[in-house]
């Protein structure tokens, strides 16, 4: 023991006590033992994380960080591999008319009235011009043929009369017979012409009138096929079902009443086939222009296509058809009476002729430019509406959506290689 009466721990021994928690290191040649696991319900305490770095699995995250819901140390309360996070619902693209789903009631009554926005130059332009032309050349053919023979009527002898009068009314009805074969034509080209158009748009893509006369041109011989085959099978129709009343009628008696009993039975079936045939066979002009098929194909992928869709098509069209009847109506209805009022009331006694003329002669010019423009419009929401009711069945029997958006994002990134989506997949 020291004088100054301070304690000094032997020579070899540690000069100061092992600390709570700190383990003492073994003696030279003594193995190590491992940790004694921590006690029940016992964190053991986590050494210091870097800065942004998560603690390793069941420790209590750095303060600042909420751990997940259901365990407050951070563990996952059900293990095993875990999916991936949803991205979410994202809607569907419309890069143009349409969203590129398929569509709804509401969507297929007001898409066709879009197309008169969208590119009206194209479709509402080639519409006017087509329903112009075949205007014209009434008045003309009309006109000139009718002169010519009234005049000839009036300059014929007593003895030729009759013989000049027939040929007259002969000539009329032929010359009639242009300008309702140039309005068929005509017809039936505006509605490839809108059908392309509906076909572009739906991708984005917005053509020119130049360029859709290019693309409908090579598929207006079908076209005018199926119009023509169509409108013969309604004129046979019509003509068998009159035929046979006619025939009963004429052997009077009992046939007269069986004559129209058949006649008024015979046209309500009529109108009952007739509009089942035209429901089912509604997209065959959108098959011939889209898909570019045979005409016996397009028929085939008609009533394919509008299995089990049948009131669907009918309601969309029905709808469309009468939403735009009524519109005419209400356009043309004051028009025309004005046309007839307003005369008698600036020139009640008649003393005025060539004034009266003058302003009939303008109201008809008004009433024929009022006439054409509405045409113009019915044709192509018609149209228009005919195509995408073909669009919209494709989507929902032959995923023709997914085939839209590859190839709206394919051209997005410059892929010009990609096919048209609206081929069959045999004729890509």
């Amino acid at each position: 023991m020291s004088d100054n009466g301070t304690w000094q721990p032997p020579s070899g021994e540690p000069d100061e006590q092992p600390r709570y928690g700190q383990r003492i290191p073994p003696a030279p040649g003594q193995q190590q033992s491992p940790p004694p696991p921590p006690a029940y319900g016992q964190q053991p305490y986590p050494p210091p994380q870097p800065y942004g770095q998560q603690p390793p699995y069941g420790q209590q995250p750095p303060y600042g960080q909420q751990p997940p819901y259901g365990d407050p140390y951070g563990r996952n309360p059900f293990p095993g591999p875990q999916p991936a996070a949803s991205a979410g619902w994202a809607p569907p693209p419309k890069p143009g008319l349409i969203p590129l789903r398929p569509l709804g009631f509401g969507t297929l009554m007001g898409a066709p009235f879009q197309v008169l926005r969208r590119n009206p130059k194209a479709t509402v332009g080639s519409a006017l011009i087509v329903q112009g032309i075949t205007m014209l050349l009434t008045v003309l053919v009309m006109g000139v043929v009718t002169f010519v023979s009234l005049s000839r009527i009036d300059q014929a002898s007593a003895d030729d009369v009759e013989e000049i009068t027939s040929g007259a009314v002969l000539s009329i009805i032929l010359a009639a017979i242009v300008p309702i074969l140039v309005s068929y034509i005509g017809s039936v080209f505006v509605q490839g012409v809108v059908v392309s158009d509906v076909a572009r748009g739906t991708v984005g893509e917005k053509l020119r009138m130049s360029a859709l006369w290019k693309a409908t041109w090579p598929h207006i011989g079908r076209l005018l096929l199926w119009t023509l085959l169509y409108s013969l099978a309604v004129l046979v129709a019509l003509g068998i079902v009159g035929g046979l009343g006619a025939l009963l009628i004429v052997q009077g008696g009992g046939g007269i009443a069986a004559g129209i009993i058949l006649i008024v039975l015979g046209a309500l079936a009529l109108i009952a086939l007739g509009i089942w045939l035209f429901t089912k066979l509604a997209v065959v002009p959108s098959a011939i222009v889209m898909e570019r098929a045979p005409l016996r194909v397009a028929v085939a992928r008609s009533w394919q296509l509008t299995n089990g869709s049948f009131w669907k098509t009918f309601g969309v069209l029905f709808l469309i058809a009468a939403i735009l009847g009524i519109a005419a109506q209400v356009i043309t209805t004051p028009i025309s009476l004005l046309v007839g009022f307003v005369p008698a009331v600036l020139d009640p006694t008649g003393s005025s002729p060539e004034g009266s003329i003058a302003f009939f002669l303008v109201a008809e010019l008004v009433v024929v430019l009022v006439t054409v423009v509405i045409a113009a419009i019915t044709a192509v929401v018609q149209s228009a509406a005919v195509a995408l009711i073909y669009i919209d069945l494709r989507m929902r029997r032959e995923g023709l959506d997914l085939e839209l958006v590859r190839y709206v994002e394919a051209r997005q990134i410059g892929d010009s290689s990609v096919p048209d989506p609206y081929l069959p997949r045999t004729g890509r």
